[in-house]
């Protein structure tokens, strides 16, 4: 009997693989480029954290109005053709950016405007292309196509904000011009994807049970609740990101191309995460590994708001980024694998109001504080409480604590009909 596949490149060796992480490596890219420029830009205009903040705050909204609407439509729809609309979607929002950049305008609030669009394209993107995911390779392979989505979206971290970085140097219009041709080109590959095996579509007219059974699903399910939670209060607080303009020109003062490169760190740092775990993935203590590389992820924050060092500052957004990729990796397995199909598309749209609150409105939440307490304790203050919430988590949630491997976990058994028999 000849061995399964297991090793990255023979699951490479899938043509639908191939074509879901070249639309991956696309549209990462163009949206790295597209935010490191928009928030530079809007940090150039105004020259105030707080609207840094506001564009986060703008790109969040609409995930948290469409959550029962993106995850229903990515489970009654082709989620192929869903994910290519609104990819295209966000396209047309980088053409509104070249736009208002060659303009000259200096009115942001047309910037808030189309990054509201912007995160309403992500917020019904999101779930119908993650949900896709799990339905490419047979189940025993679909850690390791996690490990390879991990490790070409993270690289795309790395060249996206380099790109922009220089580019923007040149002109911002021009980089815009490059995001809508990346995610214009990331529609192509995924319409062509074939599955391994065909999702479960739900067939019932839209109602407010079946919307809303993705939130009923994670309330009930304590690690999935666990973990995606975590994230998002760990992110939250620990927002250094969106912060690094200020950084580089207040407290580093670097220029364009120095920015562009600290902007990339993150990139960096979880790339060589990635690849380290493709070559040696993690296969014990689960748990207690989510829960530590979130604390590391707090003490990274620390070092970086509190230094004024280039070198420190970049070697810090390098081991922050490598943690969160570890918990990243694992809350990549973990949800699919405890979630039944047909409900992939609600969860998963749960899940990004929680990674979008911790992303986005982590960028809110870093602009106010940096209003309020002032840039370094604004960042390494988030890191003492991103340590705290580690260590709570641990107590709090003992079922995420006790998590050895990932072949111990699987969908729960479906609720028992508590309606009376009739005779």
């Amino acid at each position: 009997m000849s061995a399964e596949p297991t090793t990255t490149s023979e699951v490479l060796q899938i043509p639908a693989v191939r074509l879901y992480l070249v639309s991956t490596a696309c549209a990462a890219v163009g949206q790295n480029v597209l935010l490191t420029v928009l928030f530079k830009q809007v940090f150039d205009i105004t020259g105030d954290e707080l609207d840094i903040g506001l564009i986060g705050l703008a790109q969040f909204i609409p995930a948290l109005l469409l959550v029962l609407v993106s995850g229903w439509v990515a489970d009654r729809f082709d989620r192929r053709r869903v994910s290519g609309l609104f990819l295209a979607g966000r396209g047309l929002c980088a053409v509104a950016l070249i736009v208002f950049t060659m303009s000259g305008s200096t009115d942001v609030w047309q910037l808030f405007l189309i990054a509201f669009v912007l995160g309403t394209a992500d917020a019904m993107v999101a779930p119908a292309r993650r949900s896709m995911a799990p339905f490419l390779t047979p189940k025993r392979l679909f850690p390791a196509l996690i490990a390879l989505w991990t490790a070409t979206f993270t690289g795309s971290a790395i060249i996206g904000p380099i790109m922009g970085g220089f580019i923007y140097s040149v002109g911002a219009s021009w980089a815009y011009l490059l995001a809508a041709f990346l995610q214009f080109a990331a529609v192509i590959p995924l319409l062509v994807v074939h599955y391994h095996r065909t999702p479960e579509r739900i067939t019932e007219r839209p109602s407010w049970s079946s919307a809303v059974e993705g939130l009923r699903f994670v309330r009930r399910t304590p690690v999935v609740l666990a973990t995606i939670s975590l994230d998002l209060f760990a992110v939250l607080f620990g927002g250094a990101i969106a912060l690094i303009p200020a950084v580089a020109e207040e407290r580093l003062g670097v220029g364009d191309i120095g920015y562009g490169w600290l902007r990339a760190a993150p990139g960096i740092g979880a790339a060589a995460m990635a690849l380290w775990i493709a070559r040696r993935p993690l296969t014990r203590r689960v748990g207690p590994t989510l829960l530590t590389v979130v604390a590391i992820f707090g003490l990274g924050h620390i070092v970086f708001g509190l230094t004024r060092n280039y070198a420190v500052a970049f070697i810090a957004l390098v081991v922050v980024a490598a943690a969160d990729m570890v918990s990243m990796n694992i809350r990549g397995a973990i949800v699919p694998l405890v979630t039944p199909d047909e409900q992939l598309g609600r969860v998963n749209a749960v899940e990004g109001v929680f990674i979008g609150a911790s992303n986005e409105l982590g960028a809110f939440e870093s602009g106010v504080a940096a209003r309020a307490f002032g840039l370094p304790w604004a960042i390494a203050g988030g890191g003492f409480i991103t340590v705290a919430i580690a260590a709570g988590f641990a107590f709090v949630f003992p079922s995420l604590r006790k998590i050895d491997t990932f072949d111990e976990l699987s969908p729960p058994e479906p609720e028992p009909d508590t309606e009376p028999a009739v005779s």
